[in-house]
């Protein structure tokens, strides 16, 4: 089974994967060192092709529309690998050293700015810098990675996108619901329950189906949504001081990108919460569930990005989806905060971090 495969079936892969969790199985399925093998053997053969691929003496030209900084950990996996494809940044590549850290109300003007500059390949991470790419270009490659590629409608399909757009799909929105029961199972005698959501990326619809699956469970959901960084802390004092006794973080680039003064908030609370990627968990969130961005990053995104600089058109590059998530519970935060964790769902987290 690949790891990560074009999205066409996602629903029934969920359903598979929470229903081998159910039974006390894991979704990683895989140690972290059989997986570097197979990644490193993949590579031996995929690389070489993309390097012979090349053409002699040209520059390609890589921009960019982030919030996250450039040596962010799934930036740096990315760049890794296309070193190894032999695009290597000072040689033959030219990356937009000024499409990171990027405040959101800046992606449209960048966004002209790439237009103008001619630019390869656009890698644009998050529903609002996919959104403005489209905007500025409907020409210029756009490389997404963002929450639902179809229900946001940057792509016409998940198997031929169409338009100038590929990418990753991360079922941001699926997962929301998989992370509210997880974190429902690690406080049983959770009552009521916050989320937190990015306005930009979580639908009022998805926002109702998270609340009504809480309310079945006996759990009361108070949702609150934000706008800007700024508000993330006001946002979490006011579900502590709603008496919620946990918080999901809901799948959102902003949140992802402003993850410290999240952990730092939810900590001096004391308060539960569970994050999007595993990653989260293992920089001192209490829980973390879903696929792991720097595995994306690094052995989806590249390729895709190698495959769009040798020539192929994005309406042709079938837009992926993760098959592989874990579940990481870092027990020194539990401690911590003052929570104890029930060990049935220990047993079944595929990284306990003691």
């Amino acid at each position: 089974m690949p790891f990560f495969t074009p999205a066409r079936s996602h629903g029934a892969r969920l359903k598979a994967l929470h229903k081998a969790r159910s039974l006390g199985g894991t979704c990683g399925g895989e140690s972290s060192s059989r997986f570097s093998a197979v990644r490193r053997l993949r590579f031996q053969f995929l690389w070489p092709r993309a390097v012979r691929a090349q053409e002699p003496g040209r520059t390609y030209r890589l921009g960019g529309l982030h919030s996250s900084p450039r040596d962010a950990p799934h930036h740096v996996a990315l760049f890794e690998e296309l070193r190894r494809a032999g695009f290597i940044e000072g040689q033959n590549l030219t990356v937009d050293g000024h499409g990171y850290g990027l405040r959101v109300e800046r992606f449209e003007e960048h966004a002209a700015e790439l237009v103008k500059a001619r630019v390869d390949v656009i890698l644009a991470g998050g529903d609002a810098a996919v959104r403005a790419a489209q905007r500025a270009t409907t020409v210029i490659p756009i490389i997404a990675f963002t929450d639902d590629m179809l229900g946001q409608g940057f792509v016409h399909s998940l198997a031929k996108p169409g338009g100038n757009t590929t990418g990753v799909s991360i079922l941001a929105s699926e997962l929301d619901g998989k992370r509210q029961d997880l974190i429902m199972e690690a406080a049983p005698e959770l009552r009521r329950m916050a989320a937190l959501a990015d306005r930009v990326t979580s639908t009022a619809a998805r926002l109702q189906a998270l609340q009504n699956a809480a309310h079945a469970h006996g759990v009361e959901l108070v949702v609150h949504r934000i706008d800007r960084p700024e508000e993330i802390a006001p946002a979490i004092d006011a579900a502590k001081a709603s008496d919620a006794g946990a918080l999901n973080v809901l799948a959102s680039a902003m949140l992802f990108n402003n993850r410290t003064i999240i952990l730092d908030r939810v900590a001096s609370l004391r308060l539960p919460a569970i994050y999007q990627w595993p990653e989260m968990a293992e920089e001192g969130g209490f829980l973390g569930y879903g696929p792991r961005i720097v595995q994306l990053y690094r052995d989806v995104t590249a390729r895709q990005l190698v495959t769009l600089l040798r020539g192929a058109k994005p309406a042709d590059v079938s837009v992926e989806q993760p098959t592989r998530f874990e579940l990481v519970v870092n027990l020194q935060t539990a401690k911590a905060i003052g929570h104890e964790v029930p060990v049935g769902f220990l047993l079944r987290a595929d990284k306990v971090i003691e």
